[in-house]
């Protein structure tokens, strides 16, 4: 194992942080905070108690990116002498390289580790809560006080790590995107899907609102909403509900995808609107989109593979695994 001399720090903005950037100031950050909660609610509980809740919001924002910042200084702190440190806000990940001398460790809430596993290949994530009175912190098993142990785990070679497994769309012009939670294949905008699906040797045409492919830690994520949503019609139109288990585990080497809302005509099928795919049932699908087609993860539609006409892209498993330090 390559020796460690690297701490990537990669963290996110706070909410008074998102909105200073949107409104140049901290004075003009609060006041539009301020505005907006007296102009939503001063009708239904009065100026005044819309003034009262408008201050408290503003005291709970302004508490949340105090205690951001005072324990981000304190990992800092524990971090310093141990190895060099570098710090990087969350949108430069798709253009950072990082190296094996790395170990990454992961400041903000749970989306913060799914955005950030899909750029670090193999390296070790120590994720870190900053703030667990506020957030659950699923995928956030350190504290500040207890980060320090887990990185000279690192360092020494004996932490221990859960392997989640990660899909990938590969493009046939060599693109590829991975995905910790899910993939979406479809239209940027509201319009339908059009594109040829083919699973398990059947190939179909198919008109729809897009595809989620869902690993297993997306699968009680996106995917569930999808599943209920069959199971609440079959409840109502079936007179029964449907059981359905779509839960698998993180580092299992599958992958189950769903087509959302499949429309049956004359020229396009629903028969393929559900599978597993795995290293030996790939799943291939041919834009027939002219323009708005996307493939985009883990929820960030800004981060994105064109996917219009002449494109084909092949979803599987990724061949690196996300490893969560635990």
């Amino acid at each position: 194992m390559p020796t460690i001399e690297n701490a990537i720090i990669v963290r996110g903005k706070t909410r008074l942080e998102q909105l200073t950037s949107v409104f140049n100031t901290r004075q003009q950050a609060e006041f539009y905070i301020e505005q907006n909660i007296v102009q939503t609610m001063s009708k239904s509980i009065g100026l005044g108690e819309a003034k009262k809740k408008a201050k408290q919001r503003i005291v709970d924002v302004q508490e949340e990116s105090e205690r951001y910042h005072e324990n981000l200084d304190e990992l800092q702190v524990q971090l310093n002498g141990l190895l060099k440190c570098k710090e990087i806000d969350r949108s430069y990940l798709p253009n950072y390289i990082f190296s094996e001398k790395d170990v990454v460790i992961v400041y903000g809430q749970d989306g913060l580790v799914a955005n950030t596993a899909k750029y670090v290949g193999n390296i070790p994530i120590v994720a870190v809560n900053p703030d667990p009175s506020r957030f659950d912190g699923v995928l956030l098993p350190f504290a500040i006080h207890t980060m320090k142990a887990a990185v000279m785990n690192v360092i020494s070679g004996s932490f221990r790590a859960k392997e989640v497994t990660m899909a990938e769309a590969r493009l046939n012009d060599g693109q590829r995107l991975l995905a910790f939670n899910d993939l979406f294949i479809g239209p940027s905008t509201h319009t339908s899907a059009r594109y040829q699906i083919t699973h398990q040797k059947r190939s179909e045409f198919h008109s729809s609102s897009g595809l989620i492919v869902s690993t297993g830690a997306g699968s009680t994520g996106w995917m569930s909403s999808v599943m209920n949503m069959a199971k609440g019609i079959s409840r109502v139109f079936g007179n029964e509900e449907i059981s359905i288990n779509q839960k698998i585990t993180w580092d299992t080497d599958r992958l189950i995808f769903a087509v959302r809302e499949p429309f049956q005509s004359k020229t396009s099928q629903i028969e393929l609107s559900a599978g597993i795919i795995d290293a030996h049932n790939e799943l291939v699908l041919e834009s027939h989109m002219a323009s708005n087609g996307v493939i985009f993860s883990d929820g960030i539609e800004s981060d994105f593979l064109k996917f219009n006409s002449g494109s084909i892209a092949t979803i599987g498993v990724a061949s690196e695994k996300a490893r969560l330090v635990y």
